[in-house]
């Protein structure tokens, strides 16, 4: 309710400036329009030399453009200041979501350690209660990685402060072992992931950021699948790119949203799967690494219930980008002992 208050407040804000420059400048004009009228009856009357009709023009013309302006220039700061507002309502409902992460696995790792201070605890027992800790610490592990990874994107320095792994791989080699990596880290039944196709090429990459993101597509096609995930992954070879597609059956994403879920907090509400917790920086994180290896990524979807589609293209080594990506190689190479050059 408040969101809504706050954005009539603004619109009305807006209309009303918009109405006052124009109200000036009909001012303006009807100033103007009646002192050349006026002018025009008694012309004969007063030496040419106090009538100055060009220089009148001049102002006319010259407040008119300056009336412009300053409209265009609200027009832009009000549609600033509305994007700052729904990214710092995006940042809110981050905050809040990123304290019941934190404090849900803290709360449950104090419960076992107190239990186990206070009481005998049987051996089996400790054992479990030491597994399910180890869990708990990995997901605080999670959430903090999250915001570390948040800061180095935003400070657009992810590939100069925290790593310089770019290398050269076979394309179809490298991808099939970072998702059977991917895939390890999640219970999947045999036939519930497919992969077709193959891509006969070189690429550069950082296979640890290209973890993260097949980890958070998966992730999210689990999320998102009320029943079980089926996942899809198809592989390609275009003239200059090659594509990874990943495919789900699960929720779908309404065409209007489709746009907004590369953007940063951005969490869509799904009816279907209320309950699914998250930051709302996984598919963030995913354009952003993506956008560093020179490559790009887009959705598709034919609505609620229908499944999506995830599309990333990347450059082929030694056909497209190649000024951007030698120059990752350069730094992966400065940065490291030794350039490798794998064929894994």
């Amino acid at each position: 309710m408040k969101k809504s208050n706050d954005l009539i407040l603004h619109i009305f804000i807006f209309v009303t400036a918009q109405l006052a420059w124009f109200l000036l400048l009909g001012l303006w004009i009807y100033w103007y329009v009646t002192n050349y009228i006026l002018l025009n009856k008694v012309g004969g009357k007063i030496s040419p030399q106090i009538i100055t009709g060009t220089t009148n023009i001049i102002a006319l013309v010259s407040g008119i453009v300056l009336l412009v302006m300053l409209s265009i220039s609200m027009s832009l700061i009000f549609v600033y200041l509305n994007r700052q507002l729904n990214l710092t309502r995006l940042y809110d409902n981050f905050i809040a979501n990123v304290s019941h992460e934190l404090k849900s696995p803290l709360s449950s790792i104090q419960l076992y350690l107190e239990t186990m201070h206070k009481m005998p605890v049987p051996r089996d027992k400790q054992h479990e209660f030491l597994n399910l800790m180890l869990k708990d610490v990995k997901r605080l592990n999670h959430l903090i990685n999250s915001i570390l990874y948040l800061s180095s994107l935003e400070q657009k320095k992810m590939v100069k402060q925290v790593t310089y792994d770019y290398y050269v791989y076979n394309a179809d080699s490298i991808i099939r072992q970072v998702i059977g990596e991917a895939l390890s880290e999640f219970k999947f039944p045999g036939k519930s992931v497919s992969i077709e196709g193959h891509v006969d090429c070189q690429c550069v990459i950082d296979r640890n950021w290209l973890k993260i993101v097949i980890k958070n597509l998966i992730d999210n096609a689990v999320k998102y699948s009320p029943n079980k995930a089926q996942i899809d992954i198809r592989l390609s070879t275009g003239t200059k790119k090659f594509y990874i597609e990943f495919s789900d059956q699960g929720v779908g994403i309404a065409p209007r949203n489709q746009k907004k879920i590369f953007s940063k907090f951005e969490r869509i509400y799904n009816p279907a799967s209320p309950n699914v917790k998250g930051t709302g920086l996984g598919l963030y994180w995913v354009k952003q690494i993506v956008a560093y290896h020179g490559g790009k990524i887009s959705v598709e979807s034919a609505g609620l219930n229908r499944g999506t589609t995830f599309k990333i293209a990347l450059p082929i080594y030694e056909v497209s980008k190649k000024r951007y990506i030698n120059r990752l190689l350069r730094l992966s190479k400065k940065y490291k002992p030794a350039m490798k050059v794998s064929d894994e």
